[in-house]
């Protein structure tokens, strides 16, 4: 090895600036051999991130069953057997009154800003009260109610004839005429998979109690994994998301 002396300095002044010069070498290796080892460890997580994707992506689930045309909707079957459709915004308020609402129906809602209407499908037949009773809950639970974390809220029923569109009411908004039969349910919702692979939100008591608390894409990532258990279904995390009330978590019973 050969060394260049600065003759403008003395032996012990090179040799000085020599062993500065090492040390900052030293540094620099040091330096060096930290990214190396943090580069592999990037490296290896990367792996194993693209290997866990990989086998995700093996996976077979089943498909979920096709959608009925009241999905687009509020919905859930009644422990009666009558379906019970909501509105989840102005646009399908507007739409379930004036296209999916018929003479022998009840219709259902609150005086809350932004309630959502509930209709029991009569089908020709008598309505028991305990259908009532279960939609005035559902109309309650499904309004914000549940984002005020209210534990009840007042529901009235009316008939289809008493729900007028008159001008001047914005997009969702009716007036009702006549006389009001009212409830005061509490606000409480069940979600699980039914006996035909549906996700269904309803008062009606299911796997998983919601509590009106938690993040709403937190809730709907647990419940996509517990669904994936249950039935080997993957529904998407914005379905799961459409059917919830609001934030919320779950509590299993």
């Amino acid at each position: 090895m050969k060394l260049i002396l600065d003759t403008t300095k003395s032996l012990e002044e090179n040799a000085t600036s020599y062993f500065e010069k090492s040390k900052k070498a030293k540094n620099k290796i040091g330096g060096i051999e930290k990214t190396i080892e943090l580069s592999k460890k990037k490296m290896h997580f990367e792996e194993k991130r693209n290997e866990e994707q990989k086998k995700e992506e093996q996976k077979k689930y089943l498909e979920p069953p096709s959608k009925k045309w009241y999905m687009k909707f509020r919905w859930f079957t009644s422990s009666d057997g009558f379906l019970c459709i909501g509105g989840r915004d102005a646009t399908t308020n507007e739409m379930l009154i004036k296209k999916h609402t018929e003479k022998r129906d009840l219709v259902f809602h609150t005086d809350l800003a932004g309630s959502p209407f509930f209709v029991i499908k009569a089908e020709g037949k008598e309505i028991p009260q305990t259908t009532k009773e279960e939609t005035a809950q559902a109309t309650a639970s499904f309004s914000r109610a549940w984002n005020q974390s209210l534990t009840t809220a007042e529901v009235y029923a009316i008939a289809p004839d008493q729900v007028k569109k008159e001008l001047g009411l914005p997009k969702g908004a009716f007036m009702i005429h006549g006389k009001r039969e009212y409830f005061k349910p509490i606000v409480k919702l069940y979600i699980g998979i039914n006996k035909e692979n549906y996700i269904e939100c309803s008062p009606l008591k299911k796997e998983f109690l919601l509590k009106q608390e938690g993040k709403k894409t937190d809730t709907a990532k647990q419940l996509q994994q517990k669904f994936i258990e249950k039935i080997n279904i993957k529904f998407s995390v914005d379905e799961i998301m459409q059917a919830l009330p609001g934030d919320c978590s779950i509590d299993i019973q």
